[in-house]
């Protein structure tokens, strides 16, 4: 993409084009995955920065040498579902149980002067909830349509396919929602003056679920579900 193109290309779409350019918009905070259906222009206007200060930025990435390994946009669909599963799935399933463990220890310690951490815990006691089901009809019911869909062309995968991207682009939101949630109540996951050393590894996990959950729902919502939606129409 050139320059002129860039403000009015989507967000979603850019980083699809090369995943490099997510810590651009990371950096400034405008969201890549469930909030990528919005030109650069409008995202920019929104949160009130310079769109020819960032389309700089992400032009400066875009011309150095890239990994081609990491194009996902260029991968087949199925190759990328395993992908997502045996990086991103594992990557979740790792870790949330114990940030629902941790969230609710500092809850339960510092909740009393720091009362967002009762909100937190309780956020992402959701998120573990609305994840594992997510996960598990991905492993079991999407995917397996898309490779069925692929090898058999099979009218009932469609249908599927269809349906289950619908309701899970809203699980996205929800997810994805509620991790903006607790980035926004901890400032940015900032550490107050009494954290104790649980609290600074809960917020430093936290940062790293977040983010890892930007690039999964990312890989799903701007490349693999088109991708599939594609193949189904």
């Amino acid at each position: 993409m050139e320059q002129l193109q860039l403000k009015d290309a989507m967000v979603g779409e850019i980083v699809a084009d090369d995943f490099r350019t997510s810590s651009v918009f990371k950096k400034v905070g405008i969201d890549f995955c469930c909030g990528g259906k919005q030109t650069l222009s409008e995202a920019c206007r929104e949160i009130g920065i310079s769109e020819e200060e960032l389309v700089r930025e992400i032009s400066k990435i875009k011309e150095a040498p890239n990994n081609e390994f990491m194009n996902f946009k260029n991968w087949d669909p199925v190759f990328l579902s395993d992908y997502i599963v045996n990086t991103h799935h594992k990557f979740v399933l790792k870790n949330l149980p114990d940030l629902v463990f941790y969230t609710q220890k500092i809850s339960n310690v510092h909740g009393e002067n720091h009362p967002e951490l009762i909100k937190v815990a309780h956020l992402f006691e959701q998120i573990n909830t609305e994840l594992l089901q997510h996960m598990k009809n991905e492993e079991e019911v999407l995917f397996p349509a898309i490779k069925e869909l692929i090898n058999s062309g099979s009218e009932e995968a469609k249908t599927t396919i269809k349906s289950e991207i619908t309701r899970m682009l809203k699980e996205h939101d929800f997810a994805g929602g509620a991790m903006d949630e607790i980035n926004h109540i901890t400032n940015g996951y900032l550490l107050p003056a009494d954290a104790c050393s649980t609290y600074r590894v809960t917020f430093k996990l936290l940062e790293q679920f977040e983010d890892d959950l930007h690039a999964h729902v990312h890989l799903e919502n701007n490349i693999l579900f088109p991708k599939a939606l594609e193949l189904a129409n």
